[in-house]
């Protein structure tokens, strides 16, 4: 268990992300956006379009397994990419699933 203890009124709470969270109902200020960031040409990933081209380059395919989700698969290993449809959807979370994934081509920054 990570995070910071805010004791208020005789009450312990636990906030797992205080960078996002509030603390004592005050909004956050400094919430730090992470994109995505193809290496060989530091370019920010902005669309699944541009993804997905990257992707198929480095012999990823597409996986047709569930309608909710876009996947893509590689032959060559066990590994799965899933992604939400909407790119509006496109956390953090997965930026990182994608660096693992593939180390060396892709970063997440901070903007």
């Amino acid at each position: 268990m990570s995070g910071v203890w805010v004791f208020k009124n005789g009450v312990a709470r636990l906030v797992s992300n205080p960078a996002v969270e509030p603390i004592d109902g005050i909004e956050p200020t400094c919430t730090r956006r992470k994109v995505l960031v193809y290496v060989p040409t530091n370019e920010v990933i902005t669309s699944y379009a541009l993804l997905e081209r990257k992707l198929l380059s480095l012999g990823w395919e597409h996986y047709y397994d569930d309608p909710d989700l876009l996947q893509f698969h590689k032959t060559s290993s066990i590994h799965l990419i899933s992604l939400p449809r909407d790119f509006s959807r496109f956390k953090s979370i997965h930026m990182f699933d994608i660096v693992v994934k593939n180390r060396n081509v892709f970063e997440v920054r901070d903007i």
